[in-house]
């Protein structure tokens, strides 16, 4: 599949010819731990508002954290993001509210990375919003929970970093800005992140576009 460099206003215009006079779209961005998934959806977000306010709203995937109090119980808090430590069922839910709800409002939960937790009803989705933007790492997931999530999306977008080196080198910044050690922060970006970034990449092909930053 032809990899094409993140162009905001091109992304923008194809939001907009997919959302046509639809009551609502939904858009995903997947990639790896690090690729800079949420940096695109903010930005792809604010262009559309900067044209329309209230367009669009991101609500990540990471809301769907499980709680640091569920996973202490076995191995998983020491591969947190990996697909098991996430509530996919939850997930796909919301995504089906975000599409057929006729509701004024739907909240969504958001994980809070400084106390490394999700905290719910964070966001609110107005019915008057016709675009939303999630982004995480297992849009693309094969695996039935996931695959019912991927149902309420209309497109997905796959995100690559400039390269793998600045990708990881990204990923341990954000930890170590988000309190852990510098040798804390590599070994999990260098462990548990990058065996789910492998996992992440075995479902590329699936994307409707796959794009690259051309820098940081």
């Amino acid at each position: 599949m032809e990899t094409v460099e993140v162009d905001l206003d091109a992304l923008a215009r194809r939001v907009r010819t997919a959302a046509g006079s639809r009551t609502r779209i939904v858009v995903g961005v997947c990639g790896a731990p690090g690729a800079g998934k949420s940096t695109l959806a903010a930005m792809l977000v604010a262009r559309l508002n900067a044209d329309v306010s209230g367009t669009a709203v991101v609500v990540p995937m990471d809301g769907f954290h499980l709680a640091r109090s569920v996973i202490a119980v076995d191995d998983r808090a020491d591969r947190r993001g990996a697909p098991d430590t996430f509530d996919p069922d939850g997930y796909a839910a919301l995504l089906r509210r975000l599409r057929e709800d006729t509701g004024p409002v739907v909240y969504a939960p958001e994980y809070r990375r400084e106390i490394e937790d999700p905290v719910a009803g964070a966001i609110a989705v107005p019915r008057s919003t016709p675009v939303v933007v999630t982004e995480g790492n297992y849009l693309l997931y094969d695996h039935p929970a996931w695959r019912e999530a991927r149902a309420s999306i209309d497109e997905v977008w796959f995100l690559e970093a400039p390269s793998e080196s600045l990708r990881i080198e990204r990923l341990v910044e954000r930890h170590e800005r988000f309190g852990k050690p510098a040798e804390h922060a590599r070994r999990h970006a260098l462990g548990p992140d990058e065996t789910n970034a492998r996992l992440v990449f075995g479902h590329r092909d699936r994307a409707d576009l796959v794009l690259r930053w051309p820098r940081w």
